[in-house]
């Protein structure tokens, strides 16, 4: 399947900032309607064209305010984009969050994972979302009787690494690259391509000041988000790119992720020269935040 994006709609969660804001351009650039699922708006014009006003003008946007660990919210983004555009083709779940202090394994019980919540939120934004978000998706794509549909997860480098700062965090990206690969099969019986990106190290407002320290500027080099969004355009319209497929992003290529036997992230842009210094934090949070 390969997709042509003009005339059709999307849906991007955290489509106001980072790599989904970028994915949005591109996909309006190319004559895509976008409906932009997030928690605040970003820039007046999200600099990616005209708020929608009405569906009969390709390359339009649309805010829909929304927590995406509220599934209630989630399925309103679903229904304004039916509502406002008569369709939906693509959906790319692409909220997440880095395992800030709010929500931080080595954070015991403070934040906002603590015994009342019974819950982790950067698994509530970076697995139970997208996966819930995908299930909407094919519902969506079945309802309307589609014969095709598309859906772009992040995942990530870290899917293929150990990082002790950031465990939750490795944990999600293991898992959305299990679920992508799981569901590979929709693409040949139903024309559903479910696929994903695995970005190197991105600057993008989910490194909090504790993770930037981890970097080296003069030694590590960062991947742009365009370059990701490209990547995942690529993951639409590109007919090798069947489902099941996940690319990964550095500065100077992309290439497919194997699932056996793959040989690991290589070449600029999947570096933290620093994470040592991360590392040794973790203990100090023990000493801190663990035991008595």
């Amino acid at each position: 399947m390969a997709l042509d994006i003009t005339g059709k709609t999307a849906l991007v969660t955290g489509g106001a900032s980072g790599i989904g804001r970028e994915f949005v351009k591109k996909l309006v650039a190319g004559g895509c309607n976008v409906t932009i699922a997030d928690l605040n708006p970003g820039p007046d014009d999200n600099g990616v064209g005209d708020t929608a006003s009405t569906a009969l003008t390709p390359g339009q946007t649309m805010f829909v305010q929304t927590d995406v660990t509220n599934w209630t919210e989630l399925q309103n983004a679903f229904d304004k984009t039916i509502e406002q555009f008569g369709r939906l083709d693509i959906v790319c779940p692409s909220a997440g969050v880095f395992e800030p202090p709010s929500s931080n394994f080595w954070h015991f019980n403070k934040g906002t994972d603590t015994n009342a919540s019974s819950s982790f939120k950067t698994l509530d934004i970076n697995i139970t979302h997208p996966i819930r978000a995908t299930q909407l998706a094919i519902n969506s794509f079945q309802r309307q009787k589609l014969n095709h549909g598309a859906v772009v997860l992040i995942s990530s480098i870290s899917a293929q690494a150990a990082v002790l700062p950031a465990p939750m965090y490795a944990a999600s990206k293991h898992a959305i690259s299990g679920f992508v690969r799981s569901l590979a099969n929709l693409e040949p019986r139903l024309n559903i391509r479910v696929n994903a990106v695995a970005p190197g190290c991105v600057k993008t407002p989910l490194w909090t000041a504790d993770k930037l320290a981890w970097v080296d500027e003069d030694v590590d080099t960062w991947v742009t988000a365009e370059q990701v969004a490209q990547t995942m355009l690529d993951l639409v319209t590109k007919a090798e790119n069947v489902g099941g497929t996940v690319l990964e992003v550095g500065v100077d290529e992309v290439r497919s992720v194997q699932e056996l036997n793959d040989p690991g992230p290589k070449g600029r842009g999947h570096t933290v020269h620093n994470i040592a210094g991360g590392v040794t934090n973790v203990y100090g949070l023990i000493e801190q935040n663990f035991g008595v």
